[in-house]
């Protein structure tokens, strides 16, 4: 019986030939990531039971990417407190504000997460691993255990397959196909429960790239996946090779691999998305929301905050206004993506349009410690959730849409289809050599 590309990677960090579904394993992670929210709470566990050196202190990074502007006091605590518990830790491996970016993001960008790579993480957007086609898992409190001792243990997940056939339809992304998965769980033509499980794409891949990827692994997050898998292309596999700060071995399913489902989705059938309040699963076709308006919007987030997504946003905004009553708020992913923003003229033409352009981090999704929104207002953003009060007030209305969806909207005033703007063609051609 062959194996999936995940229960591969699994085998091989736990020093076995096979694992198998529901099996208890002690992985030897190749790293270990935590970010800024949770070292305080980590740390004063830790020494509480008199751990004051780390298993494997070189095999951590931690980040600062939920509080990258400081907007109180206590946050302004926190990140001294992170300062010295990464100096008696011994991490080498921190990036501290302004250092780095968004934890979710840069790490692959800059070669340092491989294909065939497994780590733990604190946060459920370890699932974007699966861009580059390796493997991370949230662990939340847990993570304590895992700097201590070096690992914990884990249940093999079951894998899910969804193979995407045809091609996607002008304006279409990766964020819309995720929503559009979400959706189709929720109205039962999927007929599957993603919690705890390992989702893997098969089918019509090489039209992905990069950005599209990581937002494709960024909605099964929040449909409780355990882990999502993208079989890395040429083009990736490239990319790779060219930045690798360590070697690599990519991995992939067996052809006679064992899922515990398989479901096709025809990427035809695909129009633009927009995910109604509440849920990303309240998904809809963008022209069931058209003309709602909206005062708030946002474009980053470690589900499309790639360069990629910038650039899709700068050709959408390029020689346009934001409309007087939106204020709209770009957040690369990347330190590198601001370098690149402010060489290759996407800052000017996000200036220009009237955005406002944060440090890279989460930004406003990270709860709105920036960029809140006031009661009574709509938002429409790549934020990774829509739930109520994530920007802050409780009946704030808040939709998601790709970058390409809110920029438009951005201009418009309201929920509007960005195949019906002038699009900077030029900008579009980019992103074939964004991440070369």
């Amino acid at each position: 019986m062959g194996l999936t590309a995940i229960e591969k990677v699994l085998a091989r960090v736990c020093g076995k030939t096979q694992v198998i579904p529901g099996e208890i394993v002690y992985p030897n992670p190749d790293y270990i990531m935590i970010h800024d929210v949770l070292v305080r709470e980590t740390k004063i566990q830790l020494d509480q039971v008199h751990i004051k050196k780390l298993a494997h202190p070189e095999k951590v990074m931690m980040f600062s990417d939920h509080d990258v502007i400081y907007g109180s006091q206590r946050a302004a605590e926190r990140g001294k407190y992170n300062r010295q518990a990464a100096k008696e830790w011994g991490v080498t491996n921190f990036y501290d504000a302004g250092k780095g970016g968004h934890g979710h993001i840069f790490p692959m960008e800059q070669g340092i997460i491989l294909p065939g790579m497994f780590y733990f993480d604190n946060d459920t957007h370890a699932t974007n691993a699966g861009a580059v086609g390796a493997f991370g898992i949230r662990v939340g409190g847990e993570i304590s255990r895992v700097l201590g001792t070096g690992t914990t243990w884990l249940t093999v997940p079951k894998t899910i397959r969804i193979d995407l056939q045809g091609h996607v339809n002008p304006g279409v992304l990766g964020r819309d196909i995720g929503f559009f998965i979400a959706r189709s769980i929720k109205n039962g033509s999927i007929k599957a429960d993603f919690d705890y499980r390992i989702i893997e794409f098969s089918g019509d891949l090489d039209q992905f790239s990069f950005g599209d990827r990581v937002a494709l692994c960024s909605s099964p997050t929040e449909l409780r996946a355990a882990g999502v898998f993208i079989p890395p292309s040429e083009r990736i596999l490239k990319y790779c090779q060219a930045h690798h700060q360590s070697p690599f071995t990519p991995i992939f399913s067996d052809p006679d691999a064992q899922y515990e489902s398989t479901h096709t989705i025809h990427l035809e059938e695909i129009e633009p998305q927009i995910a109604l309040p509440g849920n990303l699963s309240n998904s809809v076709d963008i022209s069931e929301s058209l003309n709602i308006p909206v005062q708030h919007a946002f474009i980053g987030s470690c589900g499309s905050g790639t360069y990629e997504d910038l650039l899709l946003a700068a050709a959408v905004l390029k020689d346009k206004k934001i409309h007087p009553e939106v204020r709209l708020f770009i957040v690369p992913g990347s330190e590198a993506s601001t370098r690149r923003m402010l060489r290759e003229g996407l800052m000017e033409i996000f200036y220009d349009s009237g955005a406002m352009i944060l440090p890279a981090g989460c930004g406003p999704c990270n709860d709105a410690v920036v960029g809140p929104i006031a009661p009574g207002e709509n938002s429409i953003s790549t934020a990774t959730n829509n739930n109520r009060g994530r920007f802050g007030a409780n009946d704030a209305k808040l939709y998601l849409g790709s970058p390409l969806s809110v920029a438009a909207s951005a201009v418009c005033g309201k929920i509007s289809d960005p195949r019906t703007l002038a699009i900077n063609q030029e900008l579009l051609h980019q992103i074939e050599s964004a991440y070369v």
